[in-house]
């Protein structure tokens, strides 16, 4: 099969979205297919290894306002791009963006009578008060409409969740679009690039003031405000004084960062801020957290928490749809109807090393059900079913069966 995958986000930005692109090209190409990447110039990016690659277009950009750093937008040209899709006879375009990048996929599909495909990774009306100008002022319900625009040409959507599922099949969005569930997938050759060892753990654990039997909660991601990390943090200073050996780390950088070392300062230093990571790292901080923790609403399918599952961790975190393939309440974790709740499980936790083992078992049995080899035989399952019914379009039903039968 020859596919196109666009995006506006790709090496070298980091984000959820580039792993996500980076892991079905890589995967897609190990089962035999072609597979070609339209994409953003990343300000005059270049990379000896990838300049070459005749299956990568990048096309003129520019940065995005800095609210949104390290991202970039496209100015696709149609004259550009359909030239390079008849040149590798492509069959299929994948969208892993809603925006220029995605238009011109769109306009490419109806030039060359192919479908067109799109993945809902992001739940704009979660996040734009925090990026857009004055975005507090701005109704939820104009937000509603213009992602409804951005997605409504699209021949069928990938949803990555349950949560982003129902989310599109809200009247006010698209519930006549075809869909399917594809969770996001996470390779742990790419993760664990270099295993550590038992004592390079403590080394580490000590480095950071941790006595051997602390226990750990760990919260790995962006230290921004649409994560609420300032409500997290609440929770566990209240954790930590119930229970001395309790230490917490927040792995990450962001713009909430300073005020949570100003606030955890002035009751505690048992609550440690690592600042940036680079993520070929960060498997080491998961390897001496014991409880990973997060207070997020606004995840679709947490890349941080798949790779807490891959590290043999328990979880405790806010009940939330986008969790309900990852995170099983009295299995792997828990999930709280509340702030407050999350204080009970965790000192449970904290205080039971067995549970904390079995509950990290089950994770890492949890994290076989998103390996790339799954997420690959599921996303070509899904291009099938697209192909074969096209320019009709297939149902619901049709689509989720034959993504569900890829790996039964």
């Amino acid at each position: 099969m020859n596919i196109a995958l666009f995006t506006d986000s790709y090496i070298p930005t980091k984000s959820g979205i580039v792993t996500v692109v980076l892991q079905l090209r890589k995967v897609l190409l190990e089962m035999g297919h072609h597979v070609v990447v339209v994409t953003v110039n990343a300000n005059n990016y270049h990379d000896p290894e990838l300049d070459g690659d005749p299956d990568i277009l990048r096309i003129r950009s520019l940065p995005t306002p800095a609210m949104i750093p390290d991202q970039y937008i496209g100015f696709p040209f149609e004259h550009v791009i359909i030239p390079f899709l008849k040149k590798h006879n492509i069959q299929i375009i994948h969208s892993h963006t809603e925006f220029l990048i995605a238009h011109a996929a769109k306009l490419s599909g109806k030039k060359l009578h192919i479908p067109v495909v799109a993945t809902t990774h992001t739940l704009w009306e979660d996040f734009y008060i925090y990026y857009l100008p004055m975005g507090r002022l701005i109704p939820v319900k104009l937000i509603r409409k213009c992602v409804k625009r951005l997605y409504k040409k699209f021949f069928a959507l990938i949803n990555v969740s349950e949560k982003a599922h129902d989310y599109f099949k809200e009247p006010f969005m698209l519930p006549a679009t075809p869909s399917a569930i594809i969770p996001n997938a996470l390779d742990s050759n790419s993760f664990i690039r270099k295993p550590i060892s038992h004592e390079e753990l403590l080394s580490l654990r000590k480095s950071w003031g941790i006595a051997p039997d602390d226990v750990v909660l760990l919260f790995l991601g962006r230290v921004v405000e649409e994560k609420r990390v300032e409500e997290l943090l609440e929770v566990c200073m209240r954790v930590i004084q119930k229970d001395s050996r309790i230490k917490v780390m927040f792995v990450g950088a962001g713009g909430a960062l300073q005020d949570l070392e100003k606030r955890s300062r002035e009751v505690s230093d048992r609550i440690i801020f690592t600042g940036y990571e680079p993520w070929t790292k960060v498997h080491y901080y998961y390897g001496i957290g014991d409880i990973f923790i997060t207070a997020s609403l606004s995840e679709m399918h947490s890349m941080t928490v798949l790779e807490a599952l891959m590290s043999h961790m328990p979880i405790v975190a806010r009940r939330d749809t986008s969790f309900s393939d990852t995170i099983f309440h009295g299995e792997n974790g828990y999930l709280a109807d509340s702030d407050e709740a999350m204080d009970d499980y965790l000192l449970e936790l904290a205080a039971d090393a067995e549970k904390r083992r079995r509950f990290g078992e089950k994770s890492y049995a949890v994290s076989q059900n998103f390996t790339p080899d799954v997420f690959g035989k599921r996303t070509i399952a899904f291009y099938t079913k697209v192909l074969e019914k096209y320019p009709e379009r297939p149902t619901d039903a049709e689509l989720q069966a034959a993504v569900d039968a890829a790996c039964s």
